[in-house]
């Protein structure tokens, strides 16, 4: 165990975790939402603290991020635990076996340990991924922290619940986030998801808005989140905070609770991206299945290829890394490019 920073004390012996945005209140001997945060006698502490799954080293488009340092590699590591329940996790054993007794194997390292493996692997950054980094919050910020001294970037995965603490206590050291945006019904969250929209939407926003580099996932699950209305909530929401904001349409496969549910059709892909083209967003990408031509990003205002994509790998077409300008047309690209 190690003692968690971001929480207060209340009466009683009662702490208030604010990690995320459930911001549990926990009696003494009990455990928060995500089942890694412990209240020890009027103490808050981590269970997951330097106990992590991975590390791997993974291609930045796997995160996915496709507008941030393309052709690059970062350390990716998780925990165990979620402050979700997504009956189609496809890390479920990950995300959810610590709170019905499932063994995961998790290996031993400090912060210190962590950021020099990224460095003797020439990685460009470190990634916070595979279960929601919000959960073990202390050891990302003391991670990011050496990370940055180091001249590594900072990436976080995420589905978009930390609490306004978390994002204070790692704002200054984080580079870019790719946060999901799971539906755009509240009732979906409630009974699919185990949690709430409306902290979801506010983190999006004030993220981009703090200029971390941000995109968007959603996953497209057939006859769940993929009507014509809902996809074009979301993209109008996308649109209004900003139409630069990257839009990853995601393809579901059958996985834990939802293994009745099929593969999303490679047209809905399409119908989704057309959606987001028609609300006014800029760059809109196709994952999880091989389609080159809508992985790959093209200028807005003259058509250009900048970056051709094939099997999580960028390759720099017609862009100016330099400037972040299309090279054909002077465009602004969204995005950190060096």
């Amino acid at each position: 165990m190690k003692a968690a920073k971001v929480f207060k004390k209340l009466s009683g012996g009662v702490v208030q975790c604010q990690a995320c945005s459930w911001y549990c209140r926990i009696a003494p001997g009990n455990l928060g939402v995500c089942a890694t945060r412990l209240n020890k006698n009027g103490r808050l502490y981590s269970l997951v603290y330097g106990q992590i799954v991975g590390p791997a080293l993974d291609p930045v488009e796997k995160k996915p991020l496709y507008h941030f340092l393309p052709g690059s590699n970062l350390l990716s590591f998780g925990t165990v635990g979620c402050n979700f329940a997504c009956t189609f996790c496809q890390n479920w054993e990950q995300s959810q076996g610590n709170k019905t007794g499932l063994k995961i194997n998790t290996t031993k390292i400090t912060p210190e340990e962590l950021v020099d493996l990224a460095l003797s692997q020439h990685a460009s950054g470190i990634a916070y991924t595979y279960n929601e980094p919000a959960i073990f919050v202390e050891f990302a910020h003391d991670t990011a922290v050496l990370a940055k001294k180091k001249g590594l970037k900072n990436v976080y995965v995420s589905n978009g619940f930390e609490s306004v603490e978390t994002f204070n206590y790692l704002k200054p050291y984080l580079d870019a986030i790719n946060i999901d945006l799971k539906s755009f019904s509240a009732k979906f969250y409630q009974t699919i998801c185990k949690a709430k929209i409306e902290p979801v939407k506010a983190n999006i926003k004030r993220f981009f808005q703090s200029g971390i580099a941000t995109e968007i996932t959603t996953l497209i699950i057939p006859n769940h989140n993929d009507s014509v209305k809902e996809l074009t909530q979301i993209a109008k929401f996308l649109y209004q905070i900003s139409p630069d904001i990257p839009w990853h349409l995601s393809a579901f496969h059958p996985d834990y609770k939802m293994t009745d549910i099929p593969v999303t059709p490679h047209s809905t892909l399409i119908k989704a991206c057309q959606i987001g083209k028609k609300s006014g967003l800029h760059y809109i990408y196709i994952g999880n299945v091989f389609d080159p031509k809508h992985s790959s990003t093209i200028c807005p205002h003259c058509q250009i290829l900048l970056i051709s994509r094939s099997h999580y790998v960028g390759q720099i077409e017609n862009l100016n890394t330099k400037t972040g300008r299309c090279s054909n047309c002077g465009y602004k690209i969204y995005g950190v490019w060096h």
